[in-house]
């Protein structure tokens, strides 16, 4: 069955929330309750989570704990995602440096450019940047599941093909393009995001504006 992309992210969501509700001490909550929590309809919740089983009783709702367990199962979520970037930049780096991402199961195992001034030095504790060419040797050995494009959109779909042929399981995409590939592909859209906001915000005011 193929799931609608929109769907992981609420699923992602679900799970943030569901955390939050177990630290607030909820063993139970309805579709409802989760629903106005995120902004949704309790529809959503209930026909996204019906994509991957039954957790819930008509009349009860579902199971904090037990909703909790399944989403880890279905998102990877206790798993260790080895991860390689592309590109020893600003993003690169700043990436490299996230503590956030470890504990969160996602480990920085590589890091790769093409600049000869940029490769052996260190770019985070333990990380020495590697040349690109040593990408196919280096995505074996480390066992590299995940690949960071962050080079400029010039050669980002090159990166991507190699990243591919090197045997990475998924990739995200910091460059300003869409890449094409036969994996999957999230693009980090930083702009876009930014005009969404941008929208809400002239929206929010236009509507105080008509009050």
């Amino acid at each position: 069955m193929k799931i609608p992309k929109p769907v992981s992210k609420r699923l992602s969501m679900y799970y943030r929330c569901l955390e939050k509700l177990k630290d607030e001490g909820i063993d139970v909550v309805s579709s409802k309750e989760l629903a106005e929590r995120l902004d949704i309809k309790p529809s959503q919740v209930r026909k996204d989570l019906s994509y991957f089983g039954e957790f819930g009783k008509r009349g009860v709702g579902y199971h904090v704990d037990f909703l909790i367990e399944n989403l880890e199962k279905i998102l990877g979520i206790k798993e260790e995602w080895n991860i390689a970037i592309i590109g020893a930049g600003n993003i690169g780096r700043a990436l490299s440096n996230y503590v956030g991402l470890r504990e969160k199961g996602f480990k920085i195992v590589a890091v790769f450019d093409k600049d000869d001034g940029k490769v052996g030095k260190e770019i985070a504790e333990g990380i020495k940047v590697l040349h690109i060419k040593d990408l196919d040797r280096v995505v074996k050995e480390k066992n590299v599941k995940i690949g960071i494009i962050a080079v400029p959109a010039s050669t980002a779909q090159e990166v991507a093909e190699a990243l591919e042929k090197a045997g990475v399981s998924g990739i995200l995409n910091f460059a300003p393009i869409k890449i094409k590939t036969s994996i999957p592909v999230e693009e980090v859209d930083i702009s876009s995001s930014l005009r969404t906001l941008t929208f809400e915000i002239i929206r929010k005011h236009s509507t105080k504006g008509k009050k």
